[in-house]
């Protein structure tokens, strides 16, 4: 399906072993995005899936609305970090977004978020510990809690004042995510916080917007993945330090 000429949002969803949520996902975000008066695309990267991922995207490529799919050039699994900076480098929109391939947070969010574009805000992400947040369907009380020591850590070493780093619904500038996505190092569940850093090092305006999310069955984040991200913090605390994103 060719690009149109003019895209003012592109769409980009990481997927791993989305073969059973994806569709959903995709129905409801084609529905909304036909529905929108600007032109639009969704660019799905297959992080090295095994099942039937890949064939999920395929059967939507008849579809008026341009959606693309996206490969690893090994077809690997290098991890969400890595497949949101792939998309995000074949976005071809003014605004470009990332979400869930879950569908924990839908697509009809961006209507909140284009009114602080208008207020000058290059970076908008979506948030679940802002006033009118509303989590629907919660996380396991053991990922809450480890969740919560997390943004602390993150808080204090890393990006202050952001009170929900790890939601995965943020919506950029081109010209902000042409400047961030290709200073990004993390390949894995640390690369949020790693995009937030970033903007704030190059003075862009972040804004926190509430979302209604849902934790969806079948989730990939694991009780080891929170060990990880405090890794990455570090590393991004070091590489700030170290002006290595500069």
């Amino acid at each position: 399906m060719p690009i149109p000429s003019s895209v003012h949002l592109s769409v980009v969803i990481p997927a791993y072993n989305e073969e059973l949520r994806l569709p959903n996902t995709l129905r409801q975000s084609v529905e909304y995005l036909e529905s929108q008066p600007y032109g639009s695309e969704i660019v799905v990267v297959d992080d090295g899936s095994t099942d039937g991922t890949q064939q999920v995207v395929r059967q939507w490529s008849s579809c008026a609305l341009p959606i693309r799919l996206i490969l690893h050039p090994d077809c690997a699994n290098h991890g969400k970090g890595a497949a949101v900076r792939l998309g995000m480098k074949e976005a071809r929109g003014e605004y470009r977004l990332f979400m869930d391939a879950d569908n924990s947070t839908t697509l009809d969010h961006v209507a909140r978020f284009w009114p602080c574009f208008e207020e000058g805000y290059d970076v908008v992400i979506g948030s679940r510990k802002v006033e009118g947040a509303l989590v629907a369907v919660h996380q396991p009380r053991y990922k809450e809690i480890a969740g919560s020591l997390g943004n602390w850590a993150i808080r204090t070493l890393a990006v202050p004042d952001i009170r929900d780093t790890q939601a995965g619904f943020k919506m950029f500038t081109r010209r902000s995510a042409e400047v961030i996505i290709p200073r990004l190092t993390i390949d894995r569940w640390g690369f949020d916080i790693e995009i937030l850093a970033i903007a704030r090092c190059h003075g862009y305006r972040v804004r926190e917007v509430p979302i209604t999310w849902i934790n969806a069955p079948g989730s990939k984040v694991s009780f080891g993945s929170y060990f990880q991200v405090l890794s990455e913090v570090r590393r991004v605390r070091r590489n700030l330090k170290a002006g290595c994103y500069k």
